[in-house]
């Protein structure tokens, strides 16, 4: 059985029967989603731990420039994870013959992942609603990124109090 038999039929949609292409066109799209934030959570909870393993010790040794290293480390590994997720969906929908030039698939699942809309929906009838699940990814991502930064952000304040002898806690 070869990949082009599981896709929808886009002459079904002219002919009335969109339920079928529909679910189908649900399943990748949930398929691919379910991939890329697994994906994202694995590299992002890995990124997060090292971060707080290392910066733990750190701290205890008051080695507050290893922190700040860390910190904006860990922020360059996370955006090469993004990057990396629209690559992998880039290559989703060009493995699914919807859309044959890379580098149109890159630039449009990069403005989809993003929610940006700056590209065209290029995707062919019948898959107009795989565009949603690339947003569904990015939104997700982005706020699970996010609330790792925060913490991120919080140990780096951390650091910069006690290098340059501020209370934690205070606001100057």
């Amino acid at each position: 059985m070869s990949i082009s038999s599981l896709l929808p039929d886009t002459n079904a949609l002219a002919f009335g029967l969109p339920i079928i292409p529909l679910l189908v066109d649900i399943f990748w799209g949930v398929l691919g989603l379910t991939i890329v934030l697994v994906f994202h959570g694995s590299g992002i909870n890995h990124i997060n731990m090292r971060f707080e393993r290392l910066t733990n010790i750190n701290l205890k040794a008051c080695q507050y420039n290893r922190v700040f290293l860390h910190f904006y480390a860990s922020f360059i590994f996370i955006a090469l994870i993004h990057i990396t997720e629209i690559v992998i969906w880039s290559t989703y929908i060009v493995k699914l013959h919807l859309v044959q030039d890379p580098i149109a698939a890159l630039l449009f699942v990069g403005s989809c992942y993003t929610t940006v809309g700056f590209i065209s929906d290029i995707l062919p009838v019948g898959w107009k609603s795989l565009a949603f699940f690339i947003a569904f990814t990015g939104l997700f991502s982005l706020a699970w990124t996010t609330s790792v930064m925060i913490g991120m952000t919080n140990t780096y304040k951390a650091a910069w109090n006690l290098k340059y002898g501020q209370d934690e806690f205070s606001d100057s």
